[in-house]
């Protein structure tokens, strides 16, 4: 059953495929893993289980790939259940129902037109409903519109530890109620025909969907690490089974391949302590796997070449990165994240005129409306970004005052955006206009770090 709360004692919280007492060897002679209790409201008390977890989640944050449950996962799996527009060469077995409205849902749905999707999504399960496939969609685009909602999919949040004590802003209790209801249906439907079939590559393909799309919401909404762990880790024994029965299945390899790499990018004590809950890892046989499924024509393919952009920007590889992210920005243009992608990976491989010129691109393309009521300030916020590490301050001020230009900016991105040309402005010896930039970070979130540091600044003007 998947849950949220209640977690009950240290090795069910590991369940889904941690051996029984595996938490107790892990901790060994150090610690004693004991019971985890979760209050009302499903805020954890702070045990040493608790802290042992939170040391895992910071160690793999170091690494620089959190991106593990929280990041690429949120990528990968939370999209998992995408059905390929162009499919003509899969296997009936292995794909959804496939028409022209699913068709034309996904097209929606990989252009960021939630709403669009979601209305299409819903007509489909209306015709299928015991469908899992069908459940996973619907399910894949409510819980991705809310994380795009809430702030949730900006990368760079998770490339350090700070996303652990970051929560994004509230998910509304019905759209909580209704992501916890579609997940529970699609497990009903996948339990009960494991139940008559324990060998159905389809159903086990499902549930390992539905498990890696629950973890997601659990760790990024609900904040329930524990939680969170146990369904990640389900997901991918279930791909795994997956592979066993069926080794051509090449859309179980996004999961499985996500998982290698990021295990094996860990330090050798948490290594060890994931080989003892019998997850080994290889980040070479990961991007193997990622590279098989991003070449594929099946479900995943456009997934698996987000998850690589991710990896492949880590390993320095900009070119094979770059190639898949300009190739989705072409295909989905109003997708806006994709080509800023693009201007992000441009700039990490230090090519800042390029960079530059899409990033200004970007931006012009949502003035003329292209990008609807999307977010792409984020553009704004790179362009000031690559300015200021040219040491332009002037024109990283100007790029940074872009973002309250744009027509319901991100909050969190606007008090960045302000505190940053607050800084501008200090180091350019234009203090009023810095204070200016101070107080409007004070007009949003009073407890954010933004807010901590602009109160700084009016006390004492910034300096580098």
């Amino acid at each position: 059953m998947l849950t949220v709360g209640d977690l009950g004692t240290a090795d069910d919280v590991l369940g889904s495929g941690f051996p029984r007492g595996y938490a107790q060897q892990v901790v060994g002679t150090s610690i004693k893993l004991r019971a985890i209790a979760y209050t009302k409201g499903n805020r954890p008390v702070t045990t040493q289980g608790e802290k042992i977890l939170m040391q895992l989640a910071r160690s793999v944050a170091r690494q620089g790939i959190a991106l593990l449950f929280f990041a690429a996962l949120f990528f990968a799996a939370s999209c998992l259940s995408a059905f390929s527009q162009t499919t003509p060469a899969a296997k009936a077995t292995h794909s959804a129902p496939h028409d022209a409205q699913t068709d034309a849902a996904f097209d929606h749905f990989y252009n960021m037109e939630y709403d669009r999707s979601t209305q299409e999504f819903e007509k489909i399960l209306d015709k299928h409903p015991n469908d899992a496939f069908a459940v996973n969609h619907l399910l894949t685009a409510i819980l991705m519109r809310d994380l795009y909602d809430t702030g949730s999919m900006n990368t760079g949040d998770y490339s350090n530890d700070s996303f652990i004590g970051h929560a994004p802003r509230p998910t509304d209790q019905k759209i909580k109620d209704r992501i916890k209801e579609l997940a529970h249906r699609a497990e009903q439907i996948e339990e009960k025909q494991l139940k008559a079939n324990p060998k159905d590559v389809d159903a086990l393909y499902c549930r390992g969907v539905t498990r890696a799309q629950f973890s997601v919401y659990t760790a990024i909404v609900e904040r329930a690490w524990f939680s969170a762990l146990r369904n990640a880790v389900g997901a991918r024994h279930d791909h795994e089974h997956v592979l066993e029965y069926d080794p051509d299945y090449a859309d179980a390899k996004l999961v499985v391949g996500t998982h290698n790499y990021v295990v094996g990018n860990l330090p050798w004590s948490v290594k060890v302590a994931a080989a003892l809950a019998g997850l080994s890892g290889s980040k070479e046989k990961g991007i193997e796997y990622l590279r098989e499924v991003a070449k594929s024509d099946g479900e995943n393919s456009v997934e698996a070449k987000i998850v690589l952009t991710l990896f492949l920007r880590r390993e320095h590889l900009y070119d094979e990165a770059l190639g898949y992210m300009q190739e989705l920005s072409t295909k989905y243009p109003r997708n806006h994240l994709f080509l800023t992608e693009v201007a992000n990976l441009l700039r990490a491989s230090g090519h800042l005129p390029e960079a530059e010129a899409t990033y200004r691109k970007i931006w012009q393309n949502g003035r003329e409306g292209k990008y609807g009521d999307l977010h792409y300030e984020m553009a704004a916020w790179g362009l000031g970004e690559l300015l200021r590490s040219k040491k332009d301050l002037a024109g990283a001020a100007a790029a940074y005052e872009l973002v309250p230009e744009a027509p319901n900016p991100d909050p969190d991105i606007l008090q960045k955006a302000n505190l940053a040309a607050g800084q501008m402005h200090d180091l350019l010896q234009q203090r009023d206009l810095a204070m200016q930039r101070y107080q409007a970070v004070l007009a949003g979130r009073t407890d954010s770090g933004q807010a901590d540091l602009a109160r700084r600044y009016i006390r004492e003007a910034y300096r580098e």
